[in-house]
């Protein structure tokens, strides 16, 4: 007998549909799988079987062919299991074959029980835009997968159950749509706690408000990371579509808190600088993820920059450019979104003492070897660099309260909204992604700034990519400021967040 059911596949963020079919005859045992599957979905016929036979259904004279379609795509993963196991059902006679606008997703233990699946999010997407009325899911998925509106979501602990469901033997209800709880978004630490380094405030309040890419270089103890750390108490909210998409990212890696599987905090993710590059762009066998992608929406914190792998730094290079991570193997590319808010922090040396009152003992070689672990291409696509200098000793015992994050995150709110207005109905968010054929029309400067901005960029000799990026962070400065034309003053500061890497290279 024959039958078939909807499932899907995943690549990357990607899910297509996949229709599994299934042909059972008497004859002696043999169990086939065809459609272009790895070694994981090739697996999946001892997990099918054992579970048959757990679940009271007799396997040892099953004779099947399974066939994945299209058959000329690749397939990997468990997720195939519990379709495989559903059709094979279905065309023995257990079981009423299913709609078909009906898909099934999930692994399989030998018990016959459903395990949690990476990747629902996204593939429960693309069902709902395929068509399907009905997914069904391991229970572990449920909450994640309701996120999705417009379908109708089932939570599966076994296969009895959904035999005894699918028999009208028992009945199942749709899962209750999932409602996340609003998160404290001034979780954390306050800036108002770090003493002293309220032109580095000022710094940071820029970059977060236009997203723009920071690098802190100041000597040991001076607070770089105390900073960073704050960062995410003053990001402005998230959108849901940039929840929906972070969470996905989350999904696909298997990172998701399958309590509470939605994202409404914008990401912090601390790297240290024995990551490889696979671990922080993204990679492996099976491509996945890496730190990049995972801080999607929100900030990936490099700390000891220099300390750093030199092919490390540089394949960060494209995705900051191209907001995307595209990883090529023999079976395709994979890709994955990367919108991040790059936050690094470095010692100006490898003493950490060069430029501040501390007495230097590195060489000039020395100096020389440990800065150009960092490439002028890489450090072209930092929009703003700041100097930490150490805090002095009447700044730490002042009892005077410096900048809070709420007061923050209160004039970042006040640029961010300045700036849907200005990027109503573009799909640009941030000041950070104006594409360079629409600077003239978002970045309006007076005589003044226009003048300095033609003086500063001949005198320092200035690239092109320079020049985009301080018209950016020009912009941000203004919004701040209430203004919606870019002045001198604007200009100015945007420059002065330029200049370090002609001080330090």
């Amino acid at each position: 007998m024959f039958a078939k059911v909807n499932t899907f596949g995943l690549t990357g963020l990607s899910s297509f549909q996949v229709t599994v079919e299934s042909s059972t005859e008497k004859g002696t045992p043999d169990f086939k799988i065809s459609g272009l599957g790895d070694a994981s979905v090739q697996e999946s016929r001892q997990r099918v079987l054992a579970a048959m036979e757990n679940s009271g259904f007799p396997a040892d004279k099953l004779r099947a062919v399974v066939n994945l379609s299209p058959a000329d795509v690749k397939k990997s993963g468990s997720l195939y299991d519990f379709p495989i196991l559903v059709s094979i059902l279905a065309s023995l006679g257990e079981i009423a074959p299913p709609a078909e606008d009906w898909a099934f997703i999930g692994e399989l233990s030998l018990s016959g029980e459903l395990t949690a699946t990476n990747g629902v999010l996204p593939i429960a997407d693309s069902a709902r835009k395929c068509g399907i009325k009905r997914i069904f899911v391991p229970e572990a998925n449920v909450r994640e997968a309701t996120l999705v509106h417009g379908i109708e979501v089932y939570g599966i602990r076994d296969i009895a159950q959904l035999a005894a469901f699918l028999s009208g033997k028992r009945a199942l209800r749709p899962a209750a749509p999932f409602e996340p709880e609003p998160e404290d978004l001034l979780r954390g630490s306050d800036f108002a706690d770090v003493r002293g380094q309220e032109n580095i405030k000022i710094a940071i309040q820029t970059a977060a408000a236009g997203f723009h890419n920071l690098l802190m270089i100041g000597p040991p103890g001076s607070g770089k990371s105390m900073l960073a750390k704050r960062i995410p108490g003053v990001l402005p909210p998230m959108t849901f579509e940039e929840s929906m998409e972070t969470t996905a990212v989350y999904s696909v890696a298997g990172l998701l808190d399958k309590s509470s599987p939605f994202i409404s905090a914008r990401p912090f993710r601390p790297v240290g600088h024995t990551a490889s590059a696979a671990g922080i762009v993204g990679g492996g066998r099976t491509p996945s993820p890496g730190e990049i992608s995972l801080a999607h929406n929100g900030v990936l914190f490099l700390d000891e920059l220099p300390e750093f792998r030199r092919d490390v730094l540089e394949a960060l290079r494209q995705p900051l450019e191209d907001k995307k991570t595209v990883i090529t193997r023999a079976s395709g590319k994979t890709t994955y979104p990367c919108k991040t808010m790059l936050t690094a922090a470095m010692n100006p040396c490898p003493c950490g003492n060069n430029g501040s009152e501390g007495k230097c003992s590195c060489s000039e070689a020395a100096i020389a070897k440990y800065l150009g672990k960092i490439s002028r291409p890489v450090l072209d696509r930092i929009d703003i660099q700041v100097e930490v200098r150490a805090v002095a000793y009447d700044q730490l015992r002042s009892e005077e309260q410096g900048m809070s994050s709420a007061e923050m995150r209160e004039n970042i709110q006040k640029a961010r909204e300045l700036q849907k207005e200005r990027f109503k109905g573009t799909g640009l968010l941030f000041n950070s992604e104006i594409p360079p054929d629409k600077l003239r029309e978002f970045c309006v400067m007076d005589d003044g700034a226009e003048e300095f901005l033609r003086n500063t960029f001949d005198s320092l000799g200035l690239s092109a990519r320079a020049y985009d990026r301080i018209l950016k962070v020009a912009r941000t400065v203004a919004d701040i400021d209430g203004s919606r034309i870019i002045q001198r003053k604007h200009i100015s500061r945007a420059v002065q967040y330029r200049t370090l890497d002609r001080k330090y290279w």
